[in-house]
């Protein structure tokens, strides 16, 4: 069954970028005039690239599991970085 959207609510899109490849990948589109309508949010436990990414919204995770910087492609790490800050992803 299909649900039809509010016509008095236009719909709400985000891009989110994850780490070092997702904040890059936001970076090139951003660049390239962005898109209409959209947020863009990088989430990252490195403050470093935060401080360098295009994105209008930046989140960044696992303070205490990485002391702000990288998760070096850490899978768990970056599992352990998001639990710590599971209640700042859910806002």
């Amino acid at each position: 069954m299909l649900i039809k959207p509010s016509a008095g609510q236009p719909a709400r899109i985000k891009v989110i970028g994850v780490g070092g490849g997702g904040g890059n990948a936001l970076s090139s589109m951003i660049s390239e005039g962005g898109i209409a309508g959209v947020e863009f949010v990088a989430i990252n436990t490195d403050a470093q690239a935060l401080l360098h990414s295009k994105a209008a919204i930046k989140v960044q995770i696992g303070e205490n599991v990485t002391r702000g910087l990288g998760s070096g492609g850490d899978a768990e790490m970056g599992r352990n970085a998001a639990e710590e800050s599971r209640e700042r992803l859910k806002e």
